[in-house]
């Protein structure tokens, strides 16, 4: 049994202008227990409708989702006490303490005392849990709202964008919070967001939307094995730049000139980079293979999501 498991799902919207608007079109997407799944896709992927479905707040045409095990939205009731969510920016009292805003939310649902205090401590937040909210820094702020969502001790934790907004102090201080959350080994951390750096460093798991449908989905270094190439980066010393570059596309080569040197594309042999310069009299300073990163296997699996111009209208 996983986390979630979604089968075949259809979302269109009906809009007045433009005719009907495809959501998510057909998705399939496992998330396993434990850890942290990056859920990833360009504005208009299906994301955000992805996430509203499994906690009921929008219904599917067609198709079947799973959380922990139990059919959404049916069994949405059984499962509220074990899945806790963080959806745009958390709403608390200003003028009041970040302990008390938790308290409140956590007397309403019957949470103890030392369950509250226990939060504040898992996010970082006991040293200043009496002062103001209104006075928290954005990353403050949602780290109060993770320890809002974490009050029930949930089995999975759904996060929406939680960087979105945050200077970088804000985005480290909510990074390592994922990591130890998901490292704990209880609660499964499903993440979406658009900063693939963070992603790629916190996540164990990762799945890309394009167009309503996954496109790639497994482990974090799988996925980016998908994105290997034998592209190598060229550095000579500045003074035979331009002769290099001349001389590597007088040779075959596909080559491009960039800030940290000459990229040459789908080069196979490296030694036949080496060996054409030499032929030349121009020697190599370093020769480096380009190492896939998870934005450049984002965007190319998502390329033709980036050129649809309906793409941004719904999330």
């Amino acid at each position: 049994m996983g986390a979630i498991e979604i089968v075949d799902v259809h979302k269109t919207y009906r809009r007045r202008r433009g005719g009907p608007n495809k959501a998510v079109d057909g998705l399939d997407l496992v998330v396993d227990d434990g850890g942290v799944h990056g859920f990833l896709g360009p504005n208009g992927s299906g994301k955000t409708t992805t996430i509203r479905m499994l906690l009921g707040l929008v219904r599917p045409d067609s198709g079947t989702l799973q959380v922990l095990g139990q059919p959404v939205p049916a069994s949405l009731p059984q499962l509220i006490p074990e899945v806790g969510a963080l959806v745009e920016t958390p709403l608390f009292f200003p003028n009041f303490s970040g302990r008390t805003n938790l308290r409140i939310l956590g007397d309403v649902s019957g949470i103890s005392t030392s369950r509250q205090e226990e939060c504040l401590e898992i996010v970082g937040l006991r040293d200043r849990a009496d002062d103001r909210f209104k006075s928290y820094s954005l990353g403050m702020k949602q780290r109060l709202g993770i320890a809002a969502a974490l009050l029930k001790s949930p089995r999975l934790l759904i996060l929406d964008e939680p960087g979105n907004g945050l200077d970088p102090a804000g985005i480290r201080e909510v990074r390592e919070l994922i990591r130890t959350l998901g490292a704990d080994g209880r609660t499964t951390v499903f993440l979406s967001s658009h900063l693939l750096t963070e992603v790629q460093q916190v996540c164990d798991h990762v799945s890309i939307l394009a167009r309503g449908r996954c496109v790639a989905s497994g482990r974090v270094d799988d996925v980016l094995a998908t994105g290997a190439s034998d592209d190598v980066v060229v550095i000579l010393d500045p003074s035979d730049a331009d002769r290099g570059l001349e001389v590597l596309r007088d040779n075959g080569f596909q080559v491009s000139a960039q800030p940290d040197g000459i990229r040459a594309r789908d080069v196979g042999d490296p030694a036949r980079v080496t060996r054409a310069l030499a032929d030349s009299g121009i020697y190599l300073r370093g020769l480096a293979p380009v190492v896939a990163d998870l934005e450049s296997v984002f965007l190319e699996l998502t390329a033709d999501d980036a050129q649809d111009p309906t793409a941004a209208q719904i999330a």
